[in-house]
């Protein structure tokens, strides 16, 4: 059986991490936190914002810029989103 975690994106018992998503302190609190559901969620938004607004990740404010995304889908807040994305069936 696989262990759970109460995600703070969905307040519920959800699935956990098997490991840290990211190296040190913030990967940890990640783990303790949020459900494998919502990281595979915030991760396509990720890769969506990435590629549609053309981050360049070798650059510091792009990758502060994409923890404060992080940070705001996991609380529930509103994020931005890639101009023009269409989600599949509409």
């Amino acid at each position: 059986m696989s262990q759970t975690v109460f995600c703070r994106k969905y307040q519920q018992e959800l699935e956990a991490l098997p490991f840290p998503p990211l190296p040190g302190k913030k990967g940890q609190e990640i783990q303790a936190s949020v459900s494998k559901q919502a990281w595979e969620e915030w991760q396509a938004l990720q890769t969506r914002l990435i590629n549609e607004k053309h981050l360049n990740m070798l650059d510091p404010a792009s990758r502060e810029y994409l923890m404060e995304q992080m940070e705001r889908f996991l609380d529930n807040r509103e994020t931005d989103q890639a101009e023009g994305y269409v989600p599949r069936g509409e």
